[in-house]
C-alpha cells in the first residue's frame, strides 16, 4: 500500500501527483501485519472507546471544521512503505497540507512537523506521524486521517494522498530527474553509511539522489528537511510542466503505471475537473503560491514527555495552530 503525496518526501509531490490522478482513481490496499515499534509501545495508552465525556471534550477543544465551498485542501503524506513496518514504515515522514482558495486564487503549501504531539480525546494520542498508521489499524486510514488532521489544523481536509519511497523515486526518474539550485554545499555525513554531499550551484538529481536529499536530517533540523522537501516538490512540478505531461498521454500512462502500486488516495474520476483546474493554477500562478513550515520560529516549542522529544504549540494554545492554517 502506498501513496502519493504532494510534498512529502518524501517530499511530497503532490502538485504533480494530482495531475496523474486525472486518469482515474489510483488506490491500493495495505494490510497491517505488524505495528511499528512505536505503535507497539504506545498501544497501551491509546483510547479504547470514544465515550460521551471524551466526545464532548473532543468537540469542545478540537471541533470538526465545516467544509468551505471556496476552499480546497489536500493532505499529503509520505511514508517508507508497508514492507518496512518493523522500522516505522507506516509512520509519516512527511506531512503537508496544500490549500487552494478559489475566491482569491491564493495557493499555499504548509509542512507539519512529524513530532507535533496531539491528544484528540477518544481518537488518537501521540505524534502526528502516527495518525495514519493508527487509522490503518482501525481499517479506516483515509477518513480517520483526514478527520484527525481536520480537527488538528482547524481546516476541513477534502482529500488525502499517501505515497512511499519507491513511488517518489519513480516519479523523479520518469520525468528524467530534476534540477535544484543550492546556495551552499549540502552534506550528510552519517545517515546513509557514507558521506552524501551536493555542491553549491545547479545539481541534477535522479530518484535515488533526490530521496537522499529530502530524507537527510542528521546534519540539519527536521524543519530544514521540510523546506528541502518543498523545494523538490516545486522542482518536480516545473519539470513535469516543462515536459508537457498533460498533453502527452504516453507519459501520463507511464507515470500512472509506475505509481499505481505506490499510491493511496480518495481522489477519483469525478474529481477530474477540480484536479485539472488545480494543475493549471499551479502552472500559471506560481507567484501566488506560498510555502511555510510550522516550526519553533512561528508556532511551536520543543519539550520532552517521558524522555520522548515532542513539539507543542506555544503557550500550549492550540488556537495558534488553527490560526496558522486557517490564515494560509
Amino acid at each position: 500500500m502506498v501513496y502519493i503525496n504532494k510534498k512529502k518526501f518524501f517530499i511530497s509531490l503532490l502538485f504533480f501527483l494530482a495531475i496523474l490522478l486525472l486518469a482515474g482513481k489510483v488506490s491500493s490496499t495495505v494490510e497491517v501485519k505488524n505495528k511499528s515499534l512505536w505503535g507497539k509501545i504506545t498501544a497501551f495508552w491509546e483510547p479504547k472507546e470514544n465515550n460521551n465525556s471524551q466526545e464532548k471534550e473532543l468537540n469542545k477543544n478540537f471541533p470538526m471544521p465545516v467544509r468551505e465551498t471556496d476552499r480546497f485542501d489536500t493532505l499529503l503524506l509520505g511514508i517508507r512503505g508497508a514492507e518496512d513496518t518493523e522500522n516505522g514504515g507506516l509512520l509519516s515522514d512527511s506531512i503537508m497540507l496544500f490549500s487552494s482558495d478559489k475566491t482569491t486564487g491564493k495557493l499555499s503549501l504548509v509542512s507539519i512537523p512529524r513530532d507535533l504531539y496531539v491528544n484528540l480525546p477518544g481518537v488518537v494520542k501521540g505524534k502526528a506521524n502516527e495518525v495514519y498508521e493508527k487509522g490503518l489499524i482501525k481499517k479506516n486510514e483515509l477518513d480517520f486521517t483526514k478527520n484527525a488532521f481536520s480537527r488538528i489544523t482547524g481546516v476541513y481536509i477534502d482529500n488525502l494522498i499517501v505515497f512511499d519511497f519507491q513511488g517518489f523515486k519513480e516519479i523523479v526518474d520518469t520525468v528524467g530527474g530534476i534540477d535544484i539550485e543550492l546556495k551552499q554545499p549540502f552534506e550528510e555525513k552519517n545517515q546513509w553509511g557514507y558521506e552524501f554531499s551536493l555542491p553549491a550551484g545547479k545539481n541534477h538529481l535522479d530518484g535515488e539522489t533526490a530521496l537522499y536529499y529530502t530524507r537527510s536530517r542528521y546534519s540539519s533540523s527536521d524543519f530544514d528537511r521540510s523546506r528541502r522537501q518543498q523545494n523538490v516538490i516545486f522542482a518536480i512540478k516545473e519539470k513535469a510542466f516543462s515536459l508537457g505531461i498533460l498533453g502527452n498521454p504516453l507519459k501520463v500512462n507511464a507515470l500512472i503505471s509506475s505509481l499505481k502500486n505506490n499510491i493511496e488516495t480518495d481522489f477519483n474520476i469525478l474529481d477530474t475537473k477540480s484536479l485539472l483546474d488545480l494543475a493549471l493554477d499551479l502552472n500559471s500562478s506560481s507567484n501566488n503560491l506560498e510555502t511555510k513550515t510550522m516550526s519553533t520560529e512561528n508556532a511551536l516549542y520543543e519539550t520532552k514527555q517521558d524522555e520522548l522529544y515532542i513539539l507543542l504549540p506555544q503557550n500550549n494554545d492550540w488556537s495558534l495552530i488553527k490560526n496558522f492554517f486557517v490564515n494560509n
